[in-house]
Formats: C-alpha cells, structure tokens, sequence
C-alpha cells in the first residue's frame, strides 16, 4: 500500500515490531523477538532469491555458529555433518534449541554476551560443551592444552563404548532401564550405538517444526512406520504434538499471549484442534499396525484431558477397524506431568494410564515459577534441592504403591549426579540423550541404591539439617568410587 517492495515492505514491518518489542518489559515477549526475526529473516531470503536456508552454498567443514539467538527449527536447516558446535548470546541450559542441539550430538554454549560482536568469519575457536566457556582466537598453550583434554575425553568414550553392551544393573542387582529421546530420522542410529533400551520420548513436534506446510496424513505415517521400523523391535514411546510456548511452527497462526508457556500449548491446543490431534492418532495407529504402539500426551493438568483423548483414540479405532485397516497388537497410553497439578491427583492418573513420564524441565520450571527460556532465572533455584526432590519422590511412590511405571525424560536424567538422585528417590527407568547414556551406566555399575536411598531419604526428611542434597550427593560418590 506504501508503494514499497515485498522485500522492504518486509524489513519495514520487522523493524517497526522490533521497536515496539524492545520497549517492552515482559522478559518472556521480548525474548519471542527472537522467533519473529527468524520467520521475517526466512521470509526476505526467498523474497530477494536466495536458498530458503540459513546458510549459503558451500558451507565449510568443522564449523562452529555464532547467533545472537536461534530456533530449533533454523539449527535444523544446516547440515549436521558439518556442524561441529553452536555459540548463543543468548539461549538458557532447557531453552528448545539447546536441548534439540544436545540430543542431534552438538555441544552448545549459552549467555556468551557480546560474542558475535568480537568474532569474525574464519577465526579459530575452542568451545567447551561442559564448563559453557569459549575462547576465541585461542593462544598456542591453550590449544594444546584443549587437544589433551579432547584425547582425554575420546579414551574415555571408548571406556563408556565398551559398556554399550553391558546390562544396566546396579551394584545391588537392581536392572535399570536406559532409554533416549529422539525427535528425527538421523537420532535413530544412535539408537543401536548408544545401547540404549528404546526411546524413552520420541518429539514428534520436530517434523511439523521442520516442515514448510502442515504434514499431511499420509507423511506422517510414513514418518511414524519409518521410525518403529528403523528402531528393531526396542520401545518407542511417541509424544503426541507438543507445540506452543516456545516452539514456534511458521505456518501455523498463534494467539498472542501474556503468558505463552501457561497457555495455549500442547494438549490444551491439540483438544481444541481436534482435527489436529485425530490425524496424528490416525497415523500413529496406522503406522504401528502389528506392532506395539507407546503413546503419552504432554503437559496434562487434569485426568478429564486423557478422558478426552482417549474418546478421540476410539472413534479412530472404529473407523480404522471399519475399512479393514490393521491396528497395533498392543497399545500403551502414557501423559507427562509436567503441571504441578497432577501432584493431587496421583493415583487418579496412575488408574487412568498405562505409565507415566516426568517431564522434568517443565515440572520444575512450573513448580518453581522460574521460566526456563529467562537467564536471569533459570539458574537461580537447584533441581537437586529438596523441595523437587520430594516432590520426584512422592511420583514414583505413586507409581510403586499403583503399580504403574515410572519414568523420568528431562535434563536431570542426563547428568550422572542428578541421576544417581533419581535411582536414589525410587525412579528405575529414565530416558537422556544419547550421548549420556554411557557416563550414566557408568555410574550406576558402581551404585549401592539401597545404601544411597537410606542417606538421601533421611536427608530429605530431616528438616533441620542446612547441608545441601548436592554436597551429600558428592559426597557419597566420591567415599563409594562412583564416577560423576
């Protein structure tokens, strides 16, 4: 209407929302810039002709990215083959990004304020996934001395390789089952590689976040089949569409909101998209005809949601059933709890389903009112305080006194400590990335449970005591010879 191009018609809207985004106060809103500068970025490329991608042609091996901030679906356009690390200015330890990149075997480091800034095409870089440090332009000693940690670090994924065969059990007998999440095609090699037991949570939101149009029916099937069938017989629990919040799908029209992760998100958005959830239940079904078909629906709040999904799994049912088409020979009904809420109704959902998964990001960032995309606060309260560890305790109570599995898929289940915790408060099964399944094994070959539950649930009663459940946790692994 202005008389301007498509392209500056574009960067004129982009740079008028971003004005009026930055004035804002809200931490949560004016981090979503971030996902609007992605869409209005991707938008402009196709527009002027250049490759729909975030990258040009000729992309150079061994390449590490520096963004200010990024989207899971934009870090899903490089090629994984070249891509050997990932530096945000902004981006938190459980924001969506980092968490995918982690699982696709990519170190990350975050809140490195000013980096882009300082850097420039070409130069030398070491980053350090596990302390979150870079340096740039790195001097001689330094190198050298990152070069024998790497040859430090590959004996000892060598060590962890050589265990990928050996049983998970710890040194009391007790069998703990190891599984991974996955959300692509490519996360399934590792599947065989990592010795995992099966997939403990499959994203199936990662396709529709890739994808340029809404998946049809017959994609998704195919998605679904190709992933059982590449996974040879070891469990996959499939996550139905978790959208919202955060994930952002460009061709699907949200709602702004003054609280997106309390909002319309998951769940909530999938019951009243009907349409939505029946064609991904249909595919599942389809997908997993004379199979076993593990599904579990995310961010629950009340048992009359999986009332309400479970009708939808019928009707599909019947009318599958109803033009001769073959169904699963077993199927498991799982929901996360990931909302404070279903604490109060415990036994009401462990009668309803066949197990359940914690969602540990959520659940603690919803408990502790501490937004995990927000820097200045995700850091600021310890998963392995007492307050959540009470509350990962009294779940799988619930799931031993119902007789219901338990499992637990989240951040807390990749890291050794945080894990050795988890055994300690009662879980038995979890599901991490692939790549932390050998330093969790190699834990708990070395754990006593029996001996670690009796410290920990004593120190989780006594009320008075100051010492905090991470020293004590240290404490014992070090005293008993446990790597973490």
């Amino acid at each position: 209407h202005n008389g301007l191009t498509a392209e500056a018609a574009v960067e004129k809207v982009q740079s008028d929302t971003k004005a009026r985004m930055m004035r804002l106060t809200d931490p949560y809103l004016r981090e979503r810039m971030h996902d609007f500068d992605d869409l209005a970025n991707r938008l402009l490329r196709q527009l002027t002709g250049f490759s729909g991608r975030a990258f040009d042609e000729g992309f150079p091996t061994d390449a590490i990215i520096l963004a200010r901030a990024m989207g899971a679906a934009e870090l899903l356009d490089y090629p994984r083959a070249s891509l050997r690390g990932l530096v945000l200015e902004d981006g938190a330890v459980t924001s969506h990004v980092v968490i995918v990149a982690r699982a696709m075997g990519i170190p990350v480091v975050g809140q490195a304020a000013g980096v882009v800034a300082l850097a420039e095409n070409g130069d030398p870089i070491i980053i350090d996934g596990d302390d979150g440090q870079i340096h740039l332009r790195p001097v001689l000693d330094l190198q050298k001395a990152y070069e024998e940690k790497v040859r430090l670090r590959a004996r000892r994924q060598e060590q962890f390789k050589a265990l990928r065969d050996v049983e998970p059990v710890t040194k009391d007998g007790k069998r703990i089952s190891l599984q991974m999440n996955a959300g692509l095609l490519v996360d399934l090699p590792q599947l065989a590689e990592s010795g995992a037991d099966g997939i403990g949570l499959f994203r199936t939101e990662l396709q529709f976040m890739i994808a340029s149009t809404m998946p049809k029916l017959e994609e998704q099937e195919s998605f679904y089949r190709n992933v059982i069938k590449q996974a040879a017989g070891r469990p996959v629990t499939f996550r139905t569409l978790d959208i919202g919040g955060d994930k952002v799908v460009s061709y699907f029209r949200a709602q702004e909101e003054e609280n997106p992760a309390l909002g319309w998100r998951a769940i909530r958005l999938s019951l009243d998209r009907p349409g939505l959830l029946r064609t991904q239940l249909r595919a599942l079904l389809r997908a997993a005809a004379g199979a076993e078909l593990k599904m579990m629906l995310p961010m629950v709040t009340e048992v009359s949601e999986i009332h309400a999904v479970r009708e939808l799994m019928q009707k599909e049912v019947q009318h599958l059933s109803k033009f001769g088409h073959s169904l699963p020979r077993k199927l498991q009904f799982g929901a996360m709890l990931e909302v404070p809420a279903l604490m109060w109704q415990l036994d009401e959902l462990m009668a309803e389903v066949d197990f359940v998964s914690v969602g540990s990001n959520d659940l603690f960032q919803f408990t502790m009112a501490a937004d995990r995309g927000n820097a200045r606060v995700s850091d600021r309260f310890d998963n392995l305080g007492k307050p959540f560890l009470r509350i990962l305790r009294d779940i799988a109570r619930a799931g031993e006194r119902n007789k219901t599995v338990v499992t637990l898929c989240g951040e807390m289940a990749g890291k050794p400590l945080s894990a050795m915790a988890l055994l300690g408060v009662g879980f038995r099964s979890v599901s991490m990335s692939p790549t932390s399944i050998g330093p969790v094994k190699a834990m708990l070959l070395g754990l006593d449970i029996d001996q670690l539950s009796a410290e920990l649930n004593a120190a989780l009663d006594d009320i008075r005591s100051s010492e905090s459940i991470r020293t004590l946790l240290v404490r014992f692994a070090e005293a008993n010879n446990i790597p973490v």
